[in-house]
């Protein structure tokens, strides 16, 4: 039987990750038959959320970059001083995925936004070691920064037989890089995730409900320092009192120290005694799904939460920070102008309903289009799955 290894999850609390490892578990396994090996950074969290459903087996990875570990120390150190690839190879390179990778046919580092931010220097060791020891390796569901293309960037990623990006405007940076013979356009594979639907809270108003999802991380990157939370009141205030509209507040990432409950917590405090505005609680990818399909409109900042809605035909804006949410906008729509709001251009209290009402002017032809478009887009989703299969075969 054929094998393959996932690596670089950093955990399934973050409701994306989990959404790719089981999507790119399910294509790997319907396209090549393999068994599927996740190594991961926190198997309880994976365990906690059923991943063992999706994957033949959850590996404990070695090496966890997590804040203030010896190997975030390593990394810290390195990155502000020395620069020394020798440093990097000796204590970042994760171990345990050299090992699983003997046995597999093909390495699979689970994209995502992993090489989005800092370049994901913190995964180059590891790549670099693979590589050496012989492995195939496919990036699957990636993001890059086209700015971020320095001859070290591309040479790093140059270790990858395939690179699979997700948005156009990350492959066609990664072709100008001279990377395009490794590079396939194809979309996020969590547009294929299956949806479960439980109950829905006291106040949720199936298909006239607005959706709302904030995070710690777009607050992180906003300009101006409270806007975003200010935007936020802002949008739910006219919601209440111009339209017959409740609001669903849906976190997408739980980690302690990156949890969307924080923000959404205080939104739902402000805002509870209305009587229309609902605290979605935690669960898996699949059940988040089964929530936001079930909206009428939604207003994301968690880059798969946005795909949960798009994938379900549901009018979405993206509070976003990022290339992936204009590269994803722009190939469902052929443009990212109105379907975007970079966190970074909230300069007044009413920029985030200003959007909103743009997108609800459109929202039939916006819900039609998605309608339309989505079966074949997410079915080219599976071609990750074939890319795999002639990786296998070289």
């Amino acid at each position: 039987m054929k094998k393959v290894m996932l690596y670089e999850h950093g955990g399934s609390l973050n409701h994306g990750c989990e959404a790719l490892v089981r999507t790119i578990s399910a294509i790997s396994k319907e396209k090549t038959g393999a068994e599927v090996t996740l190594c991961s950074y926190a198997p309880k969290e994976d365990h906690a959320c059923k991943m063992q459903e999706a994957v033949d087996s959850i590996v404990q990875n070695d090496q966890v970059l997590r804040r203030f570990s010896p190997a975030w120390f390593v990394y810290q150190f390195d990155k502000r001083i020395t620069h020394s690839q020798a440093l990097q190879d000796k204590f970042l390179t994760e171990k345990t995925c050299l090992r699983l990778a003997k046995d597999c046919d093909v390495s699979i580092a689970v994209g995502g936004d992993n090489y989005c931010y800092n370049k994901g220097q913190q995964f180059w060791p590891t790549d670099r070691a693979l590589k050496k020891q012989g492995s195939k390796l496919l990036l699957w569901g990636c993001s890059i920064e086209p700015r971020d293309l320095d001859t070290a960037f591309t040479r790093q990623l140059d270790c990858f037989d395939i690179i699979c990006a997700r948005e156009s405007i990350t492959a066609d940076a990664l072709t100008k890089a001279g990377l395009g013979e490794k590079v396939r356009l194809i979309p996020d594979p969590a547009f294929t995730l299956e949806t479960i639907e439980r109950p829905l809270p006291e106040g949720f108003q199936p298909d006239n409900t607005v959706g709302i999802n904030v995070s710690p991380m777009i607050i992180s990157n906003e300009e101006q320092g409270g806007a975003t939370m200010k935007n936020y009141v802002t949008l739910i205030e006219h919601i209440l009192k111009e339209t017959d509209l409740a609001v669903a507040l849906i976190p997408h990432v739980v980690w302690d120290y990156n949890d969307d409950r924080e923000p959404l917590n205080r939104l739902y405090e402000q805002f509870r005694d209305s009587g229309r505005v609902v605290l979605i609680p935690d669960g898996d990818c699949r059940e988040l799904k089964g929530y936001i399909s079930r909206l009428r409109c939604f207003v994301g900042a968690r880059t798969h939460s946005t795909i949960a809605a798009y994938s379900s035909c549901v009018p979405t804006l993206v509070v976003g920070y990022s290339v992936k949410a204009k590269g994803i906008a722009k190939d469902l729509f052929g443009s990212y102008e109105g379907y975007t709001l970079p966190v970074q251009n909230l300069k007044q209290p009413d920029d985030l309903k200003n959007a909103f009402l743009w997108l609800m002017q459109r929202e039939d032809e916006i819900r039609k289009h998605l309608t339309e478009i989505m079966p074949a887009y997410a079915a080219r989703a599976k071609e990750a799955g074939d890319a795999l299969a002639e990786l296998m075969d070289r």
